[in-house]
């Protein structure tokens, strides 16, 4: 259905003029008539031709769509207030910001000054960071999709085909999602987007500003431009100077040797301060002290059941840390930064350690884990950690922590969450040091599904919840 231009949405949106055209449908300039404020509307247009069953998913993903990034609140993303619904359409109401994509200078102007694409880039990659902190993966990183308001000010915009991980997978059918032309190239061969691949494409966004073309170009046979992306091969910049060089860092080929995003904000910031950008980090770690994790006591209310699991030869070892609310166990408070470390190599059970501990704290000691992330996961702030962790239930690790590399761990959970339910995944976390303690930088989910209900770890749950139940009864 045409949307016309004077039309009221749900009752309150007042459109007024077209602004653009994004993954899911047009984007308004309309007022919205009960808080008095200019917003901006993209209602969901469907696709002609689609069977009752597709177009209900179709509304299923615009309604996901705002969920995920109403998840996000930071200045260098557009805001989403509401997910409206006028005449059975998902509406999105989002932060009207008025300028220009960054695709329209490029058009316009030809290349862009390699101080003021620093600069540009430094603000989308700290709301980058920050979704990615909050679980959020972008997944179409585009000049399109970065609003640059008069003053100068960047914005990331369209999280229309983002994703949140552990998230089912926003298109149907396997349809490839993302614009060829800055996809990743491990995302081009058909890996699993991640917040690596957003690096790239922000890598390959910002390379487009400083030469005026895409660095696999954009022409209109999209597979053609699809397996240019997959090999990987591209003219370095010839514009860039400094930032060339943190350009072609955010564009490596294998993703484990790009910066993240946090970090490569750090790059931008100072390239657009006109200083060198700070070296690839090194990460030299040093265990913990000894923390050795005591039995408490599982009476007097709900607990947090940590089973940690190793398989030794034959053996198989499982610990059950149980926590009682509001009684933090002092023997896993992080070290005092005045007292690091000595010991100058980290082992494989130091980083098993520091995972498990760090495990054992969640989800009800939230702010004792806080202490023990580093400045990646910090980014979007403790008030927004917090706020993902409330609403987390029933924490399990179902397979141990193990070391995969000098600094990085796999560690496979379970838990519910209550707007999702049960979920099982298996995360690869990366582990940096910071005045001598180990604290966990990134935390990528490499898999994840859903436990049906009624399944054995249904049946767990429910035998937990009658153990509290006979506990309470004094039984």
């Amino acid at each position: 259905m045409p949307v016309i231009a004077d039309g009221l949405i749900a009752g309150r949106y007042r459109l007024q003029s077209r602004v653009g055209v994004g993954g899911m449908g047009e984007v308004w300039q309309a007022f919205d008539e009960r808080l008095s404020r200019v917003v901006a509307v993209k209602p969901l247009v469907l696709a002609p031709g689609l069977s009752d069953e597709q177009a209900d998913q179709a509304r299923r993903r615009a309604i996901r769509e705002g969920r995920i990034a109403a998840r996000l609140q930071h200045p260098g993303a557009v805001t989403v207030y509401d997910v409206a619904e006028d005449d059975g359409r998902p509406v999105l109401v989002m932060e009207y910001v008025p300028g220009r994509s960054l695709a329209e200078i490029i058009a316009e102007r030809g290349t862009v000054p390699a101080a003021e694409v620093a600069a540009i880039g430094a603000q989308v990659a700290a709301a980058l960071a920050a979704a990615h902190a909050a679980g959020i993966v972008h997944r179409d990183v585009k000049p399109a999709n970065i609003l640059i308001t008069d003053d100068g000010a960047a914005k990331i915009t369209d999280f229309g085909i983002a994703r949140a991980l552990g998230d089912v997978t926003v298109t149907a059918n396997g349809i490839l999602v993302g614009t060829p032309a800055f996809l990743a190239p491990e995302v081009a061969r058909g890996r699993e987007p991640d917040p690596t691949g957003d690096v790239f494409s922000l890598g390959a966004t910002l390379y487009t500003a400083l030469e005026g073309r895409p660095p696999f170009g954009d022409g209109d046979n999209a597979i053609a431009v699809l397996q240019t992306v997959a090999a990987g091969q591209f003219a370095p910049s010839v514009n860039g100077g400094a930032l060339g060089e943190v350009v072609a860092q955010l564009m490596r080929v294998d993703p484990a040797e790009r910066p993240t995003m946090a970090d490569a904000a750090e790059r931008l910031r100072a390239v657009a301060a006109g200083h060198s950008p700070p070296a690839p980090t090194r990460v030299d770690l040093r265990p913990l002290p000894d923390a050795p994790v005591g039995p408490r006591s599982r009476r007097g209310g709900p607990a947090v059941l940590i089973a940690v699991i190793a398989v030794v030869g034959l053996a198989l070892l499982t610990l059950v840390v149980a926590n009682r609310p509001g009684e933090p166990d002092q023997a896993t408070t992080v070290p005092s930064a005045s007292s690091p470390p000595t010991t100058a190599a980290v082992t494989a059970e130091d980083l098993r350690r520091a995972v498990a501990e760090y495990y054992a704290l969640l989800p009800e000691h939230t702010d004792q884990a806080w202490t023990r992330l580093g400045p990646t996961l910090r980014a979007a702030g403790q008030e927004q950690y917090e706020k993902a962790w409330k609403d987390v239930k029933d924490l399990t690790i179902f397979s141990a922590p193990r070391a995969t590399g000098a600094d990085t761990v796999t560690v496979g959970l379970e838990y519910t969450q209550e707007s999702r339910g049960r979920l099982r995944e298996v995360h690869r976390l990366v582990l940096i040091v910071r005045d001598g303690v180990l604290l966990i930088d990134a935390d990528h989910v490499q898999s994840s599904e859903r436990v049906k209900e009624g399944g054995p770890k249904s049946e767990k749950k429910k035998e937990d919840k009658e153990d509290k139940e006979d506990d309470d009864d004094g039984g």
